[in-house]
């Protein structure tokens, strides 16, 4: 009887089909991966690129059909965590809560602040106990390799933010964006919060890349759908360049402690 090979991949990308190109890859296929937590937000497309693995997971579904407060993040990142991977890069888009962080640019977070309700965000729900550290919760690794990478493009770039993640799907009231600028916040969306520390448990290198499609409400214009979505039409090459051409100069020994995070976590 032959063995089939295992399905694997070293890097995992989660994003929207804006961001991925699926005519690069070789080898391509799509997988279901079974996890506890059900199903992923879809089927994972795996695939080699310069001969990096990589594994792809749509974070809304195909055709963006999830709204942020219901996906199945868990699921998500246990089925990079069985596929092997080590790196997770994931795309999003966000809204800037200052004048300096203009639609368009990229921002890599440093920090966040959680403002969701109820999501699921951990592995450990009884028996064995574990209190992640989450004082830097972005593999800083990742965060400067990207960051160059982002300033050898020539891209407009923020070497940190503080992201403040919402539950959506709405916006923020004006009140809430003023609130959000008061605490020193400088970006705003509703998908960091929890993959970044679900991705930690796992002990899987996560970085965010965050493309500023809009002022938040802040600035006395409301947000519109339509603004996020041609914003994102104008730069989606800058984008999808950013994030696909960096994938395989990732270097590939981890230099960071995301490898060993539960070392001091677990009770």
């Amino acid at each position: 009887m032959i063995e089939m090979e295992k399905p694997s991949a070293e890097i995992g990308i989660i994003g929207g089909t804006g961001v991925y190109d699926p005519g690069i890859l070789e080898d391509v296929r799509e997988i279901k991966v079974h996890t506890p937590y059900g199903a992923p937000s879809s089927l994972i497309t795996l695939g080699t690129y310069r001969g990096r693995g990589i594994a792809f997971i749509p974070r809304h579904g195909r055709g963006h059909q999830i709204p942020p407060h219901r996906i199945n993040n868990r699921a998500n990142i246990w089925a990079l965590k069985q596929l092997g991977v080590q790196r997770i890069v994931a795309s999003s888009a966000v809204g800037s809560l200052r004048e300096d962080y203009r639609p368009g640019d990229f921002v890599i977070p440093d920090q966040f602040i959680d403002r969701t309700k109820g999501r699921p965000d951990t592995f450990y729900e009884g028996g064995q106990l574990c209190h992640i550290s989450m004082a830097d919760p972005l593999c800083p690794q990742l965060r400067e390799f990207f960051i160059d990478f982002a300033e050898r493009l020539g891209l407009r770039v923020h070497p940190t933010g503080t992201y403040v993640c919402i539950q959506g799907p709405r916006f923020s009231t004006r009140a809430e964006s003023r609130l959000f600028r008061s605490w020193g916040a400088d970006i705003i969306g509703m998908t960091l919060y929890p993959e970044c520390v679900l991705a930690r448990e796992a002990e899987i290198c996560y970085v965010s890349v965050a493309m500023v499609t809009d002022y938040d409400v802040w600035a006395e214009k409301p947000v519109s759908t339509q603004e996020i979505v041609e914003t994102m039409r104008r730069n989606v090459d800058n984008f999808r360049g950013l994030i696909m051409e960096a994938l395989p100069e990732i270097p590939r020994e981890r230099t960071c402690g995301c490898g060993e995070a539960l070392k001091e976590a677990l009770i």
